[in-house]
């Protein structure tokens, strides 16, 4: 048996073992959050307060059950039961087809996947996701789609959380038969708005915006499976 046959084997194996594994653990009622590591050369370690800080807005305000994973996760060990996968970064960011792989069988097991632009990610993300679903370009999602509506309510859409280039916030949609399983914010940065007050000393109200809107895609992924 070549090489190139034990690899495939053994990456079909652990990628059966990935759906396994996820599928028991969204079966809870928890989330769980974790921050994607991936390659490409951006900081993808951005940010390191805002999952924490998001998951205990979540679950002192909606009565939830957010744990946030201890450590990064790269797309080819998704094996741990993440319900709620974030990426940020201002920079490249590049996913092979391995990644590629494990992304796509997330997503189609239930996972939720949230890329938010820290500023100049953007065009990189946009192509890399279309890697994931190489028949959609990213729908922009309207201000009365259902993430903007409940928990909590932004009749505007998406909330403009630090200014760079006066360009409006936007976030792109990703389906899977007709139900959002992605979503990539960009001109926004919700995830600074996440983190600690004193890294940007964001005041409170807009605080309070970031953390609302990121409860809404966390809901959203916690219930979208469930709901009629």
């Amino acid at each position: 048996m070549n090489l190139r046959i034990i690899s495939r084997f053994i990456l079909v194996k652990n990628l059966l073992i990935f759906l396994v594994t996820i599928g028991l653990q969204l079966s809870s009622s928890g989330q769980v959050l974790a921050v994607l590591k991936y390659n490409g050369g951006g900081d993808w370690y951005a940010n390191p307060t805002a999952l924490e800080n998001l998951a205990s807005f979540y679950n002192e305000n909606l009565n939830g059950a957010c744990q946030v994973q201890g450590h990064t996760t790269p797309a080819n060990v998704l094996t741990s039961g993440i319900s709620f996968l974030h990426a940020t970064g201002h920079g490249r960011i590049f996913f092979d087809a391995v990644d590629v792989q494990y992304l796509r069988a997330f997503v189609e097991r239930g996972g939720f996947l949230h890329i938010d632009d820290n500023y100049g990610m953007g065009e990189f993300a946009r192509a890399e996701i279309q890697k994931i679903f190489p028949d959609q370009a990213g729908q922009l999602l309207p201000s009365n789609h259902i993430i903007f509506k409940g928990p909590y309510s932004f009749p505007e859409g998406l909330p403009k959380i630090h200014e760079h280039d006066a360009k409006p916030p936007q976030a792109l949609g990703y389906f899977l038969e007709g139900e959002l399983v992605a979503v990539l914010t960009i001109e926004s940065d919700l995830g600074d708005g996440w983190e600690d007050p004193e890294v940007h000393n964001d005041d409170r109200e807009t605080r309070e915006k970031a953390l609302k809107m990121g409860a809404n895609l966390l809901h959203w992924s916690l219930t979208r499976n469930t709901e009629p």
